[in-house]
């Protein structure tokens, strides 16, 4: 029984391997990659997702979270808004910026001094973007890991924590800000400039996406010849319809579990996002060309 285990793993971790270096092919021939991304890819940074066994929305809290992350409850309800806010979404560590000479690229995420960090997925689209073998990443995410790892062309469908406005006079704050100035007894945030409710420039439920960003990450995906999806399940609309646009060569899922649309791939690799494209080479788009 032992050895008939053994075998199987050696030749799921085979497969594994024949299956990363296909996407290493499609990543050499390739000069517009698109990356679209969802909440798998932050978790392996050490952030909770949503729907997972473990995500957010399986926490018992006084109220729902779906009720909670709504535009009608932040208006009538901010005081519990930011209590859940501060505690499961703008989490120390996050807010903060990059520490400098940080080595190393592990698959999951460091948390140096407390500093929630890029992992090798993030670190690894970066690298592609710079090699101008990249040209976006579409991410789902509200963290702003990418930009942290050094992406620079991020379109979030679902906003960010690091970007805050007065409701009444549109004065900006960043994360830190927020996190500087909380007050566990008063947690609503208000504008030292004229004294209005900071509200975060994320998507809450019954609000609609920006439609700016819409179009830039559908424009993206439709000029782009090899679309990589990971760390998404792909089943939280409208943005799991974007793949419908796509009219590419190549369309590549990475996850660690099977989603619905894993037929309409070209390759399917289930397993860790951050280890699997950690074990990418990359060259920059003029050498490849070269070959």
């Amino acid at each position: 029984m032992t050895g008939s285990l053994g075998k199987e793993c050696d030749m799921s971790e085979q497969n594994l391997e024949e299956k990363i270096r296909s996407l290493q092919a499609l990543i050499d021939g390739a000069s517009k990659i698109v990356f679209f991304g969802g909440a798998g890819v932050s978790t392996e940074s050490g952030l909770k997702d949503f729907r997972s066994q473990d995500g957010l929305y399986h926490e018992h809290y006084k109220y729902p979270p779906e009720t909670i992350l709504s535009h009608s409850f932040f208006m009538h309800q901010p005081e519990d808004f930011y209590r859940f806010y501060f505690d499961k979404l703008l989490v120390d560590g996050l807010a903060a910026p990059k520490s400098s000479g940080q080595t190393g690229t592990p698959a999951g995420g460091e948390r140096s001094s407390g500093v929630i960090e890029p992992n090798a997925a993030h670190k690894k689209l970066a690298e592609l973007e710079t090699a101008g073998k990249l040209s976006a990443v579409i991410t789902q995410n509200i963290d702003g890991l990418h930009q942290r790892a050094g992406s620079r062309k991020v379109f979030e469908l679902h906003g960010s924590i690091h970007r805050n406005h007065c409701m009444s006079c549109g004065h900006f704050f960043d994360g830190e800000y927020l996190l500087a100035h909380r007050d566990a007894e008063k947690p609503v945030p208000h504008c030292p400039v004229c004294g209005g409710i900071i509200k975060p420039d994320v998507v809450l439920y019954e609000e609609g996406l920006d439609q700016s960003v819409i179009n830039g990450a559908l424009e993206a995906i439709e000029e782009a010849d090899l679309l990589i999806i990971g760390g998404t399940s792909l089943t939280v609309y409208p943005a799991a319809g974007f793949i419908r646009y796509y009219r590419g060569n190549h369309l590549v899922l990475i996850n660690r579990d099977a989603t619905g649309q894993d037929e309409l791939a070209d390759l399917v690799i289930h397993g860790s996002i951050g280890e699997i494209l950690g074990k990418i080479r990359v060259s920059k788009a003029s050498e490849v060309r070269a070959l």
